[in-house]
């Protein structure tokens, strides 16, 4: 049997005793506290809970203004006044933190990074930088780099870009920077320098070996020299790099072999790319060469065929325009009619879209203008995309 020592009933009172103290001493203190706190604070909560949101915003501000101490009201205010767009707003606010000589090193920081994101936020590219270049070297310098890079690649300074990258190996790809350096190439291609160009294009490879664009804007080079073979190599490359970008080089394909006066040997090549890694892209082209080289029969045959193959909406347009080709003039009408209503559909589906955001667009871009993902859209169409198993 347990024996029970009666001398611990007296603790019970003793316990109880210091719980009611130490209660007491909190509810003066939250009393004290609330008592500090300016009258508008209280309204502002009554605002909120009322569901009023821009009554309680104004409210908050005038409890700042009462007083300038509540550092967390300042922070609460500055991000809110952000997200709701009120760039100018949230830069006072954070900049009357930065300002105050009586404020601790880490919430000054705090405060500068704050107010580099009002500036990014508002479009002011310089001024963020500026921000963002104080906090190298601090507590908050990897947050630097991550800002730094965003606001490079929007000010397209590349260079730097690069720079910046590779200070951040768990953030920037391989992938990523192979894209700085064709972006520096390309720009190079613009100004005709050639030699320039190619040396970015080596170091785009070299970062990444699969980097499809470096071999598509090298393949571009060489046809603007007129080294046709050497164009064809490159983006023959593509296919070994990632086939489905196959289908935008189509078409410089088509245009390398008519330079040489190759058309049969460009039709096995483009061929046996659309058997392999059929494309919307690529049958158009193939279609041309067929058409050029064998007749329109053998063209019609070659996009019914298709179309059995891979059913599509843009198949069955190019169908109806194979058709037309053949058709006896009392049919063309009808045919004429039926072309036009299936654009009327196809349109908006010949688009590319984000695998990171499902942004569409009507052209390619290596860049997603929505997201800002690298090599996020598809080189096939929406229709494709979709019906993709």
């Amino acid at each position: 049997m347990i024996e029970f020592e009666y001398w611990l009933l007296l603790l019970f009172p003793l316990f109880f005793v210091l719980g009611w103290a130490a209660a007491r001493i909190d509810i003066r203190h939250l009393v004290k506290e609330s008592r500090s706190l300016p009258r508008s604070y209280f309204q502002g909560l009554n605002f909120l809970l009322n569901e009023q949101p821009d009554r309680a915003i104004e409210a908050f501000v005038d409890a700042v203004k009462v007083d300038p101490q509540t550092v967390e009201l300042h922070f609460a205010l500055g991000s809110l006044f952000r997200r709701r767009g009120e760039t100018e707003r949230a830069i006072r606010m954070h900049q009357s933190l930065v300002d105050r000589d009586d404020l601790a090193s880490d919430l000054k920081l705090q405060a500068l990074a704050e107010l580099g994101q009002d500036y990014l936020k508002a479009g002011l590219l310089d001024r963020a930088e500026e921000v963002y270049t104080k906090l190298r070297g601090t507590a908050l310098d990897e947050e630097a780099k991550r800002n730094l890079l965003e606001i490079f690649q929007l000010e397209k300074d590349w260079a730097k870009a690069i720079k910046i990258a590779e200070e951040l190996p768990d953030i920037a790809t391989h992938k990523e920077i192979a894209e700085y350096h064709c972006e520096l190439a390309a720009a190079e291609m613009m100004r005709a320098r050639p030699e320039a160009a190619a040396e970015y294009l080596r170091l785009a490879l070299e970062r990444n070996r699969k980097c499809v664009r470096a071999s598509l804007l090298l393949g571009d080079m060489a046809a603007g020299q007129e080294r046709y073979d050497d164009a064809i190599t490159s983006w023959q490359r593509i296919e070994q790099q990632d086939p489905a970008y196959l289908a935008l080089v189509a078409q410089r394909l088509l245009e390398a072999f008519r330079k040489q006066d190759r058309r049969d040997a460009g039709l096995l090549l483009l061929r046996g790319y659309l058997e392999r890694y059929p494309s919307l892209d690529l049958l158009d082209v193939v279609f041309q060469l067929v058409l050029e080289s064998e007749g329109v029969d053998a063209a019609y045959a070659l996009v019914r065929d298709e179309l059995k193959r891979n059913p599509t909406l843009l198949g069955f347009d190019k169908l109806i325009e194979a058709r037309l080709l053949i058709a006896p003039p009392e049919a063309r009408g009808d045919l004429e009619l039926a072309k036009s209503i299936v654009q009327g559909y196809t349109r908006r589906l010949a688009r590319y879209r984000c695998d990171n955001c499902g942004f569409k667009a009507r052209q390619f871009y290596w860049r997603c203008p929505a997201c800002g993902g690298w090599e996020t859209y598809s080189p096939k169409r929406t229709e494709e995309f979709d019906l993709t198993p």
